[in-house]
C-alpha cells in the first residue's frame, strides 16, 4: 500500500523526511510507503537544499498562489486520488517571539486550503507554532479558531466537501529530539469518508529519558570564533549521535560566527541556563563593567543553554545570542548550523544549501524529523485501517 502525498510549504524537507525515512538498526533507512506527487517551497535556498536531499521529489520553486489545475497539466503533474497534504505555512507572524502580526504570511493559510478544494486528499496535516493558539483575526477572533472552521467547510471555493479537523499540541522532546519545541498540528479527515477507527496523534515515548544537548553535540569538535571544522575528532558518544552521523565521514556546517568584541566578553560572562538578567545583575552589582549593560532583547536572550537539559526551541536565529537562548553550553560562541541541525534531529548527512544565515533559517523553520517519523507511523497506520487499497 503506497500513500500519496503532495508537500506544500515544504522548506528544506523536515516534515518530509520522516515520510521518507525509517529507523532499522540505529540507521535512518528509506521508506516506501509513501509517494510524493510534488513539493512546493517559494524560498530559492530551500527549494535547493530540498531537491539536493529528495531529488526525486518534483520541486515546484513558485509562489503558491500560482498553483492551480493549469499549472498542473501544464507540469504534467497527476493530482487525481491524492491521499494527503503535508505542510505548514509560513509561521513567524504568529511567534510569541517578536512583533506579531495578521499580515499576509499569516494568511497563506488560505492558499493552502485553495490546494484542498482543488486536490481533495482523503487527509491533511498542517502545522504551525503555538502562538497560533493566541494571535487574533483582524474581527478579534482567534486564528486558531478561524483556520478549523475554514477547514470544516471549504464552500468558499466552491466545494462542498469540508474536513473534520483534530488538533493537538505536539512537544519534538517526547519523541526523542533534543529540544523542548511545541507546535500545534492540525489533521483534517474529509468529512464525506467512512471510517472504521478514529484518528489518533502519535503517542510520546514512554520510559524514555529526554535527549539532552550533551547527548546531541558532545562529539563535534570545538571552535572558537569565527572558526570552521570538517572533521569528526571522536566517535559517536551516544546513541542519538550514532544515529545522526550515520556512515558520514565529512562534517559539514560546523562553522561559528563571527562575533564582536562585546558579544564575546558577554558570552564569556553568562553561565550556564542564564541570559540577559544575569548580565545585567553583574553589571549593576559592579562585578561586569557597565559598557556591558544590556537594554533590549527578551530574557533569554544572551542565554546559555544547558548542557544536560533538551535545548530551548531552536529558530533561525540560532547562531545570534542577542536574538535568543542559543550560546553553546560549554564554549563562548553561540549554536553553528549543524549544531542547530543535530537539535532538531536532522542527519549529519542532510545538506543544506546557501550561505550560513539562510542555512540557519532553513534549520529554525523546520518540523524536527524525528517528530515527523512519528507523525508518518500514525498516518500509515490510521490508512491501513481504513482505506484498504
Amino acid at each position: 500500500m503506497t500513500i500519496k502525498i503532495v508537500d506544500l510549504f515544504s522548506g528544506a524537507g523536515g516534515l518530509t523526511f520522516g515520510f521518507k525515512n525509517n529507523i532499522s538498526n540505529g540507521f535512518f533507512v528509506k521508506d516506501n510507503r509513501f509517494e510524493f506527487v510534488f513539493a512546493n517551497e517559494y524560498d530559492p535556498f530551500a527549494a535547493a537544499s530540498f531537491r539536493e536531499n529528495f531529488s526525486d521529489i518534483p520541486m515546484l520553486e513558485d509562489d503558491i498562489s500560482k498553483l492551480d489545475i493549469d499549472y498542473f497539466k501544464k507540469n504534467k503533474l497527476d493530482i487525481e486520488n491524492v491521499d494527503l497534504i503535508i505542510g505548514g505555512p509560513p509561521c513567524q507572524s504568529f511567534s510569541t517571539v517578536g512583533k506579531r502580526q495578521y499580515d499576509n504570511r499569516a494568511k497563506m493559510y488560505r492558499e493552502y486550503r485553495r490546494l484542498l478544494s482543488i486536490i481533495k486528499p482523503k487527509m491533511f496535516i498542517f502545522e504551525n507554532v503555538l502562538g497560533l493558539l493566541t494571535m487574533k483575526n483582524d474581527n478579534g477572533i482567534p486564528v486558531i479558531d478561524d483556520v478549523i472552521k475554514s477547514f470544516q467547510s471549504i464552500q468558499e471555493f466552491g466545494d462542498v466537501l469540508g474536513y473534520t479537523v483534530h488538533k493537538e499540541v505536539l512537544n519534538a522532546q517526547d519523541f526523542g529530539v533534543p529540544q523542548s519545541r511545541e507546535r500545534v498540528f492540525l489533521v483534517g479527515i474529509r468529512k464525506d469518508l467512512v471510517l472504521s477507527t478514529d484518528w489518533e496523534y502519535p503517542t510520546p515515548l514512554i520510559g524514555k529519558e529526554l535527549v539532552t544537548v550533551s547527548d546531541a553535540i558532545s562529539d563535534l569538535p570545538k571552535l572558537a570564533n569565527n572558526e570552521q571544522k570538517t572533521n569528526y575528532k571522536s566517535k559517536p558518544k551516544t546513541e542519538y549521535q550514532s544515529l545522526m552521523r550515520g556512515s558520514e565521514k565529512r562534517l559539514r556546517d560546523h562553522i561559528s560566527a563571527n562575533h564582536g568584541h562585546r558579544i564575546m566578553k558577554i558570552m564569556e560572562a553568562v553561565i550556564e541556563g542564564e541570559g540577559k538578567d544575569y548580565i545585567n545583575a553583574q553589571v549593576e552589582a559592579g562585578k561586569l563593567p557597565k559598557e556591558l549593560f544590556l537594554t533590549s532583547g527578551y530574557r533569554n536572550t544572551y542565554g546559555r543553554l544547558w548542557w544536560n537539559k533538551p535545548s530551548t526551541t531552536i529558530t533561525n536565529n540560532l547562531s545570534t545570542p542577542s536574538s535568543l537562548r542559543c550560546i553553546h553550553p560549554k564554549q563562548d560562541r553561540a549554536l553553528t548550523p549543524r549544531e542547530g541541525a543535530r537539535l532538531q534531529s536532522f542527519p549529519d548527512s542532510f545538506k543544506f544549501i546557501g550561505p550560513r544565515t539562510r542555512i540557519n533559517t532553513q534549520i529554525g523553520n523546520a518540523v524536527p524529523p524525528l517528530l515527523s517519523l512519528a507523525l508518518a507511523d500514525s498516518i500509515y497506520n490510521f490508512y491501513t485501517n481504513n482505506f484498504k487499497k
